[in-house]
């Protein structure tokens, strides 16, 4: 794993030097992905430059220094990631007579794109990564993100440079960076929680979407084209269904499975993973151990808060597998230690509040290992979710009562002001009245007029459910959950929720989280069930397969119980977080008042005040638990102040 940076500036009169020295400055705000080296390379007369930090995994000679020349030496390479089938096509390159000078999946890289191009070389990787390649003979630049968007890549455009890194701060540290909130994504932002691709929180700054190549020719425009697409993957998939038992199905997917993880075990480096003890942590380290021949070291991080506890599950399926467990019960002071860093680690606004443990527990794991695998992935392609059920639930509800009359319904709800029926509600007894009875009987109004099972959704996964009412803007950015052509694409209701998931949160929210929080200390994460093969594997399985009795992913449990009994795995979805409600009542109360104060609310006219000081005062009082709608905006505040001061 690897950090990487540079930029093509047409037309700059710069001599070698002063591009390499701009190349390491970007370069060097990503030490902490590539603690192990680094290193720069660039071309005056082109105006080109790529800039490298190395987290040596394979292959710990110099062999591995980047950036990288082809055998032919047209090709540059920078290039972080892994790729799990570099030595079949090692040998392939071999067969065709390129030399190798070391043993590392960068070399074939760079030559695979001097034999077969940028496009065929890609389509042929399975692994995560984004890569940065120039060709020295057409003075073209081609950037390349992986298909499910689990290694990052970030470019823009100023003019005639064109800036790229693995972070944003990469491109910060450019003297052509011109840093200008993008109010659209901000908008985005406070909706999801996080910036949604191909958007960042800097207008004209961009990420590049997953499973794309940007290709640059000196003097020309960016053009960016698919090589993959999860949404196409999964019409294909839906297309062309399996022909096999439910059984036969499940013992495929054990296969598939075993051949990602075993792949995903080889390092020069020790390597170990993340156990929560739910399904799908437990499933990867189950099929680690099914292939090693020594205990596989395991690592979880415990809370003594009740309902924020998994450790306890975690350490029976450790012990029942027979792994090197290694387990840590954090106190609260060392968890809220991390709420300062997290604008530094995330350069833009991110809203997870499991991007907490989830640094803790890659600060435990890399004390003892440098590669760590994790069982992100397993919810999207399996309908793991319980909002999928729930979605379907509240469609069914509301589709048995005519639109005109849900209309009508909510205007007579809406028509009543909130303190009205706070005064209503405030005659029953304390024992029967339902908590916020107000806000409930609104939030029911807007339910009531939503007008298709996918507005539906959307409204599920918003945090905020008027976010240009903060902003003051007159349009969102049209991002999947906004796109009808998903209901010509993808008639079923469930299948089009895993797919806005598959576009959106997955690579922006849990992909992006890992990535940020492993990195932030030198931990490469790998992610075995995104292996695109088992990606592709999940849509070809009749949805049948997927849900079983209500509960979703089980295939999934169905090869987890061939190794680990079900009694161990069998019980209510946890979430991975903390207890940010009761912390912003009580230890970050002061902080947050700060960042929430009307002044720093109104500073540079991002906010409107009134609907966060609302939903602050009321948290406070206790009338309603608002922690997720604030923990959006803190994050965005505590970001401007630390890169927009």
């Amino acid at each position: 794993m690897c950090g990487i940076c540079g930029f093509l500036h047409a037309g700059t009169s710069a001599d070698q030097a002063t591009l390499e020295r701009m190349a390491e400055t970007m370069a060097t705000t990503l030490f902490s992905r590539g603690p192990d080296s680094g290193g720069t390379w660039a071309d005056a007369a082109s105006g080109v430059a790529l800039g490298h930090r190395r987290l040596a995994i394979l292959d710990l000679s110099a062999a591995g220094h980047q950036p990288m020349e082809s055998a032919c030496g047209r090709y540059l390479l920078s290039y972080n990631g892994e790729v799990y089938n570099f030595v079949p096509l090692r040998q392939e390159l071999e067969a065709l007579g390129v030399a190798f000078r070391g043993h590392t999946d960068t070399e074939v890289i760079v030559n695979g794109c001097a034999a077969w191009g940028v496009h065929g070389l890609t389509e042929r990787l399975n692994g995560m990564f984004a890569f940065a390649l120039w060709d020295t003979e057409t003075r073209t630049l081609s950037l390349v993100r992986d298909r499910l968007g689990i290694k990052p890549l970030y470019w823009a455009q100023f003019g005639e440079l064109l800036l790229f890194g693995s972070e944003l701060k990469a491109l910060r540290a450019h003297p052509g960076f011109t840093p200008v909130i993008d109010r659209q994504a901000l908008a985005a932002y406070l909706r999801h929680n996080y910036v949604p691709a191909p958007l960042t929180i800097y207008e004209g700054v961009h990420k590049l979407p997953a499973g794309s190549i940007l290709t640059l020719t000196l003097g020309g425009t960016p053009q960016i084209t698919r090589y993959w697409s999860a949404r196409q993957a999964a019409i294909s998939g839906r297309a062309s269904p399996l022909l096999l038992s439910p059984e036969d199905a499940v013992a495929e997917l054990e296969r598939l499975l075993l051949s990602a993880v075993g792949s995903r075990m080889v390092a020069d480096v020790p390597l170990g993973a993340f156990l929560s003890g739910g399904v799908d942590s437990s499933l990867v380290v189950a099929l680690m151990q099914a292939q090693s021949t020594r205990p596989v070291k395991t690592f979880s991080i415990g809370f003594d808060v009740p309902g924020y506890n998994e450790a306890h599950h975690a350490k029976a399926v450790a012990e029942h597998l027979g792994t090197e467990h290694t387990e840590f019960y954090l106190t609260p002071a060392e968890t809220m230690a991390v709420v300062p860093h997290l604008p530094e680690w995330f350069d833009e606004p991110f809203a997870d509040a499991s991007q907490i443990p989830t640094h803790l527990v890659s600060r435990l794991a890399r004390d003892h290992v440098t590669v760590a695998l994790s069982g992100d992935g397993g919810d999207e392609l399996f309908s793991g979710y319980g909002r999928y059920a729930e979605t379907r639930r509240r469609w069914q509800a509301l589709r048995r009562l005519p639109m005109w009359a849900r209309h009508g319904f909510a205007r007579g709800l809406n028509s009543v002001p909130r303190s009205a029926w706070g005064r209503l509600f405030g005659l029953v007894p304390d024992r029967i009245a339902p908590p916020d009875t107000a806000a409930r009987v609104h939030r029911l109004a807007t339910v009531l007029q939503l007008d298709s099972p996918d507005a539906l959704y959307r409204d599920l996964i918003s945090n905020w459910k008027d976010p240009l009412a903060l902003t003051g803007g007159d349009s969102e950015p049209m991002t999947a959950v906004w796109d009808t052509r998903l209901k010509r694409d993808v008639p079923d209701l469930t299948d089009r929720m895993r797919v806005v998931d598959s576009e959106m949160y997955l690579p922006d929210d849990i992909l992006t989280k890992v990535d940020r929080m492993s990195m932030s200390v030198s931990l490469e994460a790998r992610v075995p069930l995104l292996d695109h093969r088992v990606y592709e594997f999940s849509w070809a399985m009749p949805r049948a397969y997927l849900e079983r009795d209500g509960v979703g992913k089980w295939p999934l449990r169905q090869v987890l119980r061939r190794h680990v009994p079900g009694a161990l795995i069998d019980r209510p979805k946890m979430g991975f977080s903390v207890p940010i409600e009761q912390w912003l009542r009580g230890p970050l109360r002061d902080w947050a008042e700060t960042l929430l104060s009307e002044a720093a609310l109104s500073d540079g006219g991002y906010l409107n005040p009134g609907p966060i000081r609302a939903a602050w005062l009321e948290h406070q009082s206790g009338q309603r638990a608002n922690h997720n709608l604030l923990w959006t905006v803190l994050m965005f505040q505590a970001w401007r102040a630390h890169w927009m001061p």
